[in-house]
């Protein structure tokens, strides 16, 4: 659950980005077994060159660096923090999953628009909702193609939700009731009576 899309709406677009920026900057990088870590290390050179072709693609296709994009200068797969405005839904960026800590804030004006762009990619696993509005937190989980959809919260996830996803993002789910159907043997038997016609 690395979501890397963050729709913005058009009110509150230039403090958004101004707090992101300063909780960007902010963010603790380092060991993942400390307590105070909230940025470990990519799993590999490899992803993390991926990250950083991405990181570079978003300059190349005009979207605004504020902040991070570099790797950081110690042993092990450590990147910056970054955030990027000027995103568009065209942007390699927005369309593709990057898995590492990249932010891309995108201005949106309606519920209906956000809940359509949202919806315009091939995956869907994880959204979220931040609202202090209940119908609006309503209106837009209900419209989201998603497996889950977290308001005003992030991974709150126990083993008794569901997980999975929609589109390319995964078939089926894991924890929950819904997982044990996995294991089970369905077996279905039609039968034709002689003496009677089929329907």
């Amino acid at each position: 659950m690395a979501g890397s899309r963050t729709f913005v709406q058009e009110g509150i677009y230039d403090k958004f980005l101004e707090k992101a920026v300063e909780a960007a900057k902010a963010k603790k990088v380092g060991d993942p077994l400390l307590p105070d870590t909230e940025n470990g290390p990519q799993i590999s050179e490899e992803h993390t060159n991926k990250i950083l072709g991405y990181i570079a693609q978003g300059q190349k296709e005009g979207a605004k660096l504020l902040t991070g994009g570099r790797r950081i200068a110690r042993p092990g797969y450590f990147l910056e923090p970054t955030v990027f405005a000027g995103v568009t839904d065209d942007m390699t960026i927005a369309k593709e999953e990057i898995f590492g800590p990249v932010m891309n804030v995108l201005k949106f004006k309606t519920v209906d628009e956000v809940i359509a762009r949202a919806n315009d990619t091939e995956y869907g696993l994880v959204a979220g909702v931040v609202t202090k509005d209940l119908d609006n937190a309503i209106e837009i989980s209900n419209g989201l193609r998603s497996g889950q959809v977290f308001v005003n919260c992030w991974m709150a996830l126990n083993t008794n939700t569901p997980f999975g996803g929609f589109k390319s993002s995964g078939i089926g789910r894991e924890l929950g009731e819904n997982c044990l159907r996995n294991y089970l043997e369905t077996k279905t038997v039609i039968i034709k009576r002689p003496e009677r016609a089929m329907p």
